[in-house]
């Protein structure tokens, strides 16, 4: 107890007694025995009224013993169950759990993990991914500032996640290696890349890495194939010290639609796994021909620029007349160039505006800006007789598409009339304008979009010289290219927004959990939070029917959708009380992801266990790891002093007692008749 609380209690005796004896003695003749017992109860009952007030506390010192923590980390995945070793783990628990000589010692807890980290409760071994790294970081996190040494009981083998041998562990990890550790023969597809999307007719790469573990020279057949019809196939040698390959190769896209393909390496004799053999991918082909039409009152470079540019993109032609030559349809063609336009382009101009045909107007010495300032198209430029340099400066918070900066500083400037430009509507900047160093806000190159109409001007020729300078900037005229071919993809596409847009893959694991999530807008495209969805699955062998709703999760509807078998579905998203649907198709494969590994991966582990200064123990060894745990001074058990505050008295009783005082004193005054 405080010295000031003590101080406070002397003084409210004091006060208790002072107040008592003036009422019951100060100038008071006749002093009885009454006085005397009047006296003493008003003084307890003024002491303890007052103690109320006071509220004394006094601290209570207790230590308090802290064990370290065991985590017991179990792999919960179908490779434990595919090397016959559930079984071994739940007998190794149960031994853990009956040792009371770590139980003294240590706090055991249970966990399981496949994807994520969960408490033990049962275990399935029904898990389709391994996260070791996801795993230990979530236990670090969990015991963070606590000594909690972890067991890990698995085969090593991870197949999502970061590298788990590499991770700074601030707890020492004891792997206990699970699976067969034999070196056998095996074949593996270990990646494929390529790219989701290809237009028809033309050729889309494919890279194929493939492994080989094994000692012996072998010789197999690696395959691509379609439909059950192989499309590429090749010889490939492996050898102990030659046990890596590449494949490149390019496949022709000749159907529109989702095209699915199996890439395959043929079994070696005595190869014990050969679910890692195959590997199935897809490839949504699009059918998108576009057809740019050039109109120009001149002869110029940029013309043959041009073309080149926007026909290195095989799904795109372009036609080049002079403006007194056309006699074609405007509607056969999706984007109209108007390079240099003049009094000519009139009737053309006409057309365009009423059939809303998206176009690309660029200026030059030859333009005639008294023309095009009296079209209703926002733009116009105060010009005199007079020409400039324009460099070009690359906007970065140009939102309409993305592209990178292929090093527009230095390119060879454009050469346009002078004079100042205004764009009257909306519009997005592309380049700004740089006249001899000094930067503007002056656009070269925007972009307007007003309702279905979209337009781009350049203003200034001379784009033939920016070809070259990306040429000798990097050997090639890829760049260049791919800017024109994203402002010509931009121009050229009609395409609406859809109010619902729905994210799926093409092809999943079987067995794996498909995460499929949609965005729906209201009416101006804004984000709309109120609406329900729901999916409805088909099985388009068996026509099994599933029907799931959508989860509003931030900004997105998502689901997950579990147990489904190989086959290939379809599926249908709708808004309820909307007439508005999205139609899909997704393939589940026969591929399981777990049944990849031959063998348990002893040097991961190995590694592991020496980076967080752990030990590594076959499974014949939990004897060891049990005395190793037991006997190690690092893991302690900790004691630490915690101070308690308590209430010296109950003011509950308090309060009864003051009443029952009180009252007491007040009967004896009226008894003896005091009042």
């Amino acid at each position: 107890m405080q010295t000031t609380t003590l101080l406070y209690i002397v003084i409210a005796l004091l006060l208790s007694v002072s107040v008592a004896y003036f009422q019951y003695f100060y100038k008071i003749k006749n002093k009885t025995k009454i006085n005397i017992l009047l006296f003493s109860l008003k003084t307890v009952s003024l002491l303890l009224l007052i103690l109320l007030f006071i509220n004394p506390i006094i601290k209570k010192k207790k230590l308090q013993n802290s064990k370290p923590i065991l985590s017991i980390l179990v792999d919960n995945s179908k490779s434990i169950d595919f090397f016959n070793e559930a079984d071994y783990i739940k007998k190794t628990l149960e031994e853990i759990k009956s040792d009371n000589q770590l139980k003294d010692k240590f706090d055991i807890q249970n966990f399981a993990f496949g994807d994520n980290l969960n408490l033990l409760d049962t275990l399935s071994f029904t898990e389709n991914n391994t996260n070791i790294e996801k795993a230990i970081s979530s236990l670090n996190e969990l015991h963070s500032g606590k000594i909690a040494p972890i067991i890990l009981l698995s085969d090593g083998n991870q197949t999502i996640g970061n590298s788990y041998q590499y991770i700074n562990s601030k707890q020492k990890v004891f792997p206990v290696l699970l699976g067969d550790t034999i070196q056998y023969k095996d074949l593996k597809i270990s990646q494929l890349n390529v790219n989701k999307y290809s237009y028809i007719k033309n050729k889309f790469p494919i890279e194929v890495l493939l492994n080989y573990s094994g000692t012996e020279e072998v010789t197999t057949e690696f395959s691509i194939s379609k439909k059950g019809k192989t499309v590429f196939t090749k010889k490939i040698k492996f050898s102990a010290e030659n046990n890596f390959k590449t494949i490149l190769t390019n496949l022709i896209s000749l159907e529109e639609g989702t095209q699915y393909y199996t890439a395959s390496i043929k079994k070696l004799r005595g190869e014990k796994s050969t679910k890692n053999n195959v590997k199935n991918f897809s490839v949504e082909v699009i059918d998108e021909q576009t057809k740019v039409l050039v109109l120009t009152s001149v002869l110029h470079p940029d013309l043959g620029a041009l073309k080149k540019s926007i026909e290195s993109n095989k799904q795109r032609s372009v036609d080049v007349f002079l403006i007194d030559d056309f006699k074609n349809q405007l509607n056969d063609y999706q984007l109209i160039i108007l390079f240099q336009p003049n009094n000519k382009f009139n009737h053309l101009v006409n057309k365009i505006k009423s059939a809303s045909n998206n176009f690309l107007l660029i200026s030059g010495t030859n333009t005639d800006w008294n023309f095009i300032n009296k079209q209703p198209f926002g733009i116009r430029k105060n010009v005199i007789n007079q020409t400039e340099n324009y460099s070009a400066v690359l906007n970065s918070s140009f939102l309409t598409f993305l592209q990178k900066d292929i090093g527009f500083g230095q390119f060879s400037p454009l050469k346009d009339k002078f004079g100042e430009v205004f764009i009257s509507k909306e519009h997005q900047t592309l380049l700004y304008q740089n006249i001899n160093g000094l930067q503007t806000e002056q656009p070269l190159l925007a972009t307007i979009e007003e309702n279905n109409l979209k337009y781009g001007v350049l203003f200034g020729e001379g784009l033939w010289k920016w070809r070259s300078s990306s040429f000798l900037n990097s050997n090639s005229f890829q760049d260049f290219d791919a800017f024109i071919g994203n402002l010509i993809q931009y121009l050229a596409s009609n395409k609406k927004r859809n109010r619902l847009e729905v994210k799926a893959e093409n092809l999943y694991p079987a067995n794996s959990t498909i995460y499929i999530s949609a965005f729906y807008t209201d009416k101006n495209y804004q984000f709309d939070a109120r609406a329900s969805l729901e999916i409805a699955i088909t099985n388009v062998e068996t026509k099994e029917f599933v029907k799931i709703p959508f989860s509003l999760v931030n900004n997105s509807y998502q689901t997950e959708i579990e147990n489904l078998s190989s086959g290939d579905y379809t599926y249908k998203v709708t808004v309820n009380g909307q007439n508005i649907k999205k139609y899909g198709n997704f393939k589940i494969t026969e591929y399981h992801v777990e049944e990849q590994f031959t063998n348990a991966d002893s040097k991961k582990l190995l590694k592991l266990a020496n980076k967080t200064g752990g030990k590594l123990f076959f499974k014949s060894e939990i004897a060891q790891l049990k005395k190793q745990l037991l006997k190690n001074k690092a893991f302690y058990t900790t004691q630490k002093s915690i101070v308690k505050e308590q209430n010296l008295i109950d003011w509950k009783w308090v309060l009864f007692i003051v009443i029952t005082l009180l009252s007491v004193e007040w009967f004896v005054r009226k008894y003896f008749g005091k009042i």
